[in-house]
């Protein structure tokens, strides 16, 4: 691993951003501005300010991750780094909400407003079947292999790429620009801070992919000094670009317009370019979310992949075979028809939202991670140490506490209902564990 590692480090700090950058944006930007403004009652101030702080939070949690990431370069991610760090069990657990939870509703959400966009061609009858097929779809691609899944991932990249800058530049010129933007805050009535813990939520999901940075570093020539400079640099830079696109949004349609809009950027695109130059916007977004949703499924697969060849899944030998193309295809069918499920519901907010609260109760123990390794493991190499230590995985911490606290105790009945059914599926999988670990003793 260290060799293979030496060979590839050849990454640049441009080279390191753009790929921090390429790994987060994905579908979140043209989808939340319905869940933001539905939030804050339809004033468009406190929207706009929670894509600046989240940006923020998330610096500072990719700081802290990126620390771990680097100390442990194993292949497993998260669920490596807690079991260094709290034992097995707490890695099981975080493999297991992946696989059951976090990659599921991911793909199922961006499933549901691929269909969502698909309505605006064909109608709204055939969402359901539509959403299943996206799955389908990206289930056959990956079943290709990973030579195929990975080319039209850089495809899909691309495009995506294409009606955000579209979006950006007409908004500002075809845009009237009469709108407010920043007044008022909040609608009359709300709870600054609960709506906070809401949005960024709701934020998050757009964010989501920082954790990649400790993929990164390995091939980085100098991630000490370095690293810090491409995820300051890479996220601040997708902050500028969500703020900037949220900013041209209000710019052609108002906020108390937007909350009712389950596609806002569609609705925005055929605004400033009419109705078959909006739909070839929509084309574009279809297509992004589709590649984000084919990236869930081979990260995801891998991950149940994982723990099953390690004994630690039900079925485990079904789940570890893979197929000719070297793809775990058994895995990758079980995260799909758990995505496929999911996705009947045809809420996208609820499925997103579900995922981040999931995965962000892992991510704020793995920031506790690199505090508790600092002191169990104080001589073990790191090339890279978060800067401004405590402060910052503190911030990381803070912000993580924070986000499930308003999710379980703050925000409204549904949220809380969501929150506490993550938890309890979660938890589900202590009994896999421990039935899963006395077989393998068993058989040993």
């Amino acid at each position: 691993m260290e060799n293979k590692n030496e060979l590839k480090k050849n990454l640049g700090i441009s080279t390191a951003m753009a790929t921090v950058v390429g790994c987060v944006i994905g579908s979140g930007v043209f989808f939340k501005p319905q869940a933001i403004y539905t939030a804050t009652g339809g004033a468009p101030g406190l929207g706009m300010f929670a894509w600046l702080i989240t940006g923020l939070i998330c610096i500072a949690a990719a700081m802290t991750f990126a620390e771990v990431a680097i100390m442990i370069p194993k292949t497993g991610g998260m669920v490596v780094y807690l079991e260094e760090a709290f034992g097995k069990k707490y890695g099981f657990l975080a493999g297991w909400m992946q696989s059951v939870i976090f990659y599921p509703s991911m793909i199922s959400a961006l499933a549901v407003v691929f269909a969502e966009q698909a309505s605006l061609f064909i109608g709204d009858g055939y969402k359901l079947p539509i959403a299943i097929g996206a799955i389908i779809l990206v289930l056959f691609l990956n079943s290709l292999g990973s030579a195929v899944s990975g080319g039209a991932q850089v495809l899909f990249t691309i495009c995506k790429l294409i009606p955000l800058i579209l979006l950006m530049i007409f908004g500002f010129v075809n845009g009237s620009g009469e709108h407010s933007v920043f007044t008022p805050v909040i609608g009359d009535g709300l709870n600054p801070a609960v709506v906070l813990g809401q949005l960024m939520i709701a934020i998050l999901f757009a964010f989501e992919g920082w954790t990649n940075v400790g993929a990164i570093a390995g091939e980085m020539k100098n991630p000490g000094k370095d690293l810090p400079i491409a995820i300051i640099g890479g996220v601040s830079g997708i902050m500028a670009i969500y703020f900037i696109i949220n900013l041209a949004y209000l710019w052609v349609l108002p906020a108390d317009q937007l909350m009712n809009l389950s596609a806002p950027a569609s609705a925005v695109a055929i605004k400033i370019f009419g109705n078959v130059g909006g739909k070839l916007i929509s084309v574009g977004i279809m297509i992004s979310v589709f590649g984000a949703a084919n990236g869930y499924v081979l990260s995801g697969s891998r991950v149940t992949y994982s723990l099953a060849q390690e004994g630690l899944l039900p079925c485990s030998k079904q789940l570890a075979k893979i197929n000719k193309a070297q793809v775990p295809i058994n895995s990758v069918i079980v995260v799909g028809t758990i995505a496929a499920i999911y996705a009947c519901s045809g809420q996208f907010n609820l499925l997103s939202d579900l995922g981040v609260f999931s995965c962000w109760i892992f991510y704020t123990l793995t920031f506790v991670a690199v505090i508790r390794l600092r002191k169990t493991q104080p001589d073990t190499p790191r090339s890279y140490k978060v800067p401004l230590y405590p402060i910052i995985p503190a911030i990381a911490i803070i912000s993580g506490l924070y986000v499930i606290i308003n999710q379980l105790f703050m925000a409204g009945t549904t949220s809380r209902m969501l929150a506490i059914g993550s938890i309890v599926i979660t938890l589900l999988g202590l009994p896999v564990y421990n039935r899963q670990s006395k077989s393998l003793k068993k058989n040993k």
